[in-house]
């Protein structure tokens, strides 16, 4: 099966140069095919890749019985190992530099510390996204489009993507979300019933793009609120969805509270308005992480509204200072006063409206620009 190269390759190795790495990132997202490529040779047959859901693999990461010809080791999944940080920084304070380690794993690596003594200074910490449109497209106009069209249908991960059948998507959708649920919570989380959230995780692609009640949510599956918001913190762990807060700025009476929520499979959400305005959610996610692991600023994204319901969807900031701000647009229809009016009372410099067709026009620090968003990822360098 063809291989997309994926776009942390490079950094990966620059980066093993210095230290271990730890690789995260959504359950089946290619963490393990992008760490085998930096083996010889690159495949599960290679000695030096144990993964701790294999149980020979588990006793050789326990008892340490890592093969001695080797250079790099990739330790998969091995966060459900409950002391697994002090056995990693065992094996880096050991064998370093003449050894070296890649840790990955689906879910928070940053979070889940179990166990052991501090591993700080010890490694990088990168999280691998779904595909982009940079990715799977060279930047040429018709094919941009055709790549946009694909990526909306079947999502950004590997497998499906590839195979561009929706019914293969349907059938490897719900096999992922049940090992997210029965397998991934079940085996990082204190969680008693589980029936409940795949009820929450069933209904969650509906709320995307709009303003998330907990309350509502609660309500449906009668529980309590705190408890709806304790299980999608712990399915955002997971690298199943994320939440974005509101950008507040007094000048506009902005509102401050509620979050908006969005899936890391963007392919689940029905309503295409709503899918696409998740796709750039995480295409704007994935370049806010990468400038994070990659430069070590602090990167957000929010989102712009008033009490009198006026709306941009998406502010970049890093350091907490805005960048620019985007709203997603499914048609070439004019650019909203909303821009104008935000532009007019706000830090930030630039605004752009995105649509997928083909008109591009506008200042983006001058009322706003209206363009393509292929041509957006290729303006900005979205990885």
């Amino acid at each position: 099966m063809l291989v997309i190269p994926r776009y942390l390759q490079k950094e990966l190795r620059e980066d093993l140069s210095e230290k271990m790495v730890f690789l995260g990132g959504p359950r089946q997202v290619g963490k393990t095919t992008i760490a085998l490529q930096l083996l010889t040779p690159p495949n599960k047959t290679n000695p030096a890749y144990l993964n701790w859901d294999v149980l020979a693999n588990r006793k050789l990461i326990r008892e340490a019985m890592l093969p001695s010809d080797k250079k790099l080791y990739v330790l998969d999944e091995i966060h459900k190992f409950k002391r697994w940080r002090g056995l990693v920084k065992g094996f880096y304070d050991q064998y370093y530099p003449n050894k070296n380690f890649i840790v990955t794993g689906s879910a928070r690596l940053d979070y889940y510390r179990k166990g052991g003594d501090s591993l700080q200074g010890r490694y990088h910490y990168w999280r691998l996204h779904p595909l982009s449109l940079s990715e799977v497209s060279s930047g040429k106009t018709q094919e941009a489009q055709a790549a946009l069209r694909d990526l909306l249908e079947y999502g950004g991960f590997p497998e499906p993507f590839k195979k561009s059948d929706k019914r293969f998507w349907r059938r490897w959708s719900r096999e992922r979300i049940d090992r997210v649920i029965n397998e991934d919570l079940r085996d990082l989380e204190n969680v008693q019933d589980l029936s409940l959230i795949e009820l929450l995780v069933a209904e969650l692609p509906n709320k995307v793009g709009s303003q998330l009640s907990l309350n509502s949510l609660a309500e449906d599956l009668e529980i309590s609120p705190r408890s709806v918001d304790r299980w999608i913190s712990m399915l955002e762990r997971l690298y199943f969805c994320y939440r974005i807060a509101p950008f507040g700025s007094r000048q506009i009476r902005a509102i401050k509270k509620a979050q908006k929520l969005y899936l890391w499979d963007w392919a689940a959400v029905e309503e295409h308005g709503a899918r696409f305005e998740n796709l750039v959610a995480s295409h704007l996610l994935k370049y806010c992480h990468y400038i994070e692991d990659s430069q070590g600023y602090r990167m957000e994204i929010r989102y712009l509204r008033d009490t009198d319901c006026r709306e941009v969807d998406f502010v970049v900031l890093k350091d907490r200072k805005p960048q620019f701000a985007v709203e997603c647009k499914t048609g070439e229809r004019g650019i909203s006063k909303h821009i104008a009016y935000f532009q007019q009372r706000t830090t930030i410099p630039c605004f752009y409206q995105v649509h997928q067709g083909t008109a591009d026009y506008g200042d983006p620090e001058k009322g706003g620009r209206v363009l393509p968003f292929s041509s957006f990822v290729k303006d900005l360098g979205l990885p």
